[in-house]
């Protein structure tokens, strides 16, 4: 997904030769504050990350499905996901907040592979890009699915979107929270994820 991002190839060799030639470009590298076991965390990624919904289907993927029917497992994991109960979760950042059940963070464009879900987002400017959904449930996935399928987009109508240099993420419940698609642990109720700007890196 991020070498899509920077429109590089997705073919080993083809990638390779795309890195020999030493092109060079600098993005921003967004900061991620958490916590585990009372014991503060400090993490990076580059393309999104997510609490909520997407973060709970990639804790609930089996490995051995996933070896057996590849990506399709974090369809299966989703669809249960979806059928189980959901977080509140709250973005808040100067004048924005917003709360829902799902929260997605990109710092590029595309999510899941192809799809533009932060059609706004720039890798460079400095901005991270937040998509509360208010609900998820089954009618969200029929009002999004055919949009993200046809148009490779979601509906503008259905999250609440903005763009900030840092935020705070707050549940009352322990809820997932993932960074390019690696869980790495859980919103806890009294110390809240910070991410703060996005650093400039080559």
């Amino acid at each position: 997904m991020f070498a899509r991002e920077l429109a590089l190839p997705t073919k080993l060799e083809l990638a390779w030769a795309a890195i020999r030639q030493g092109r060079e470009t600098r993005i921003d590298l967004p900061t991620v504050d958490y916590w585990i076991a009372d014991k503060r965390q400090h993490g990076c990624f580059a393309q999104l990350a997510g609490a909520g919904l997407d973060a709970r289907a990639i804790e609930l993927v089996q490995w051995r499905l996933k070896k057996k029917i590849g990506p399709l497992a974090y369809v299966v994991a989703g669809f249960q996901a979806v059928a189980g109960p959901q977080s509140k979760i709250t973005a808040t950042s100067g004048g924005h907040s917003a709360t829902g059940e799902l929260v997605l963070i990109g710092n590029g464009r595309l999510y899941g592979g192809q799809f533009r879900v932060f059609p706004k987002a720039d890798l460079r400017d400095g901005l991270l890009d937040v998509c509360v959904f208010p609900r998820v449930n089954w009618l969200t996935l029929f009002r999004c699915g055919p949009s993200l399928l046809l148009r490779g987009k979601l509906p503008t109508f259905v999250p609440r979107a903005f763009q900030a240099e840092s935020f705070t993420l707050a549940s009352p419940s322990p809820t997932p929270l993932e960074v390019d698609g690696e869980l790495i642990g859980h919103l806890p109720p009294l110390s809240p994820p910070t991410f703060p700007p996005p650093r400039h890196r080559p």
